[in-house]
């Protein structure tokens, strides 16, 4: 998938990553409490004006309360955003934010195959 991105959205999402991170690690608490969140991927459309940014939640009580309560900030998680990325960008992309499940999707599979593995094994 990443063949179909230039290598502009490519660098325009890695600095939106690393400063989004920086971001929710020092103010992440005020969104999320008690919450670690992870800004995973971030993918930029071909014209620069949306960001989709997939973030995991570690220690979340409820994830879809975490996610919708960022969704609600939004605006100011995007001021603070644009106060960082301001020379390296003309525009400030509006952010979409959306929950990476890949690592539950990971733990569910692990421990499918765990028990799988426990399960005696059939002589032919």
């Amino acid at each position: 998938m990443a063949s179909t991105e230039s290598k502009r959205q490519q660098r325009f999402a890695s600095v939106i990553q690393q400063d989004l991170a920086d971001i929710f690690q020092r103010e992440g608490m005020v969104w999320a409490p008690d919450t670690l969140v992870t800004v995973t991927r971030v993918r930029v459309t071909p014209d620069l004006a949306i960001a989709r940014i997939y973030l995991s939640f570690l220690n979340a009580k409820n994830v879809q309360e975490a996610i919708a309560n960022i969704k609600s900030h939004a605006g100011e998680i995007r001021y603070k955003l644009g106060s960082r990325i301001k020379n390296q960008a003309r525009i400030v992309p509006q952010l979409e934010f959306f929950v990476d499940d890949t690592n539950e999707y990971v733990e569910r599979m692990d421990k499918l195959f765990e028990k799988i593995s426990k399960e005696p094994r059939q002589e032919d």
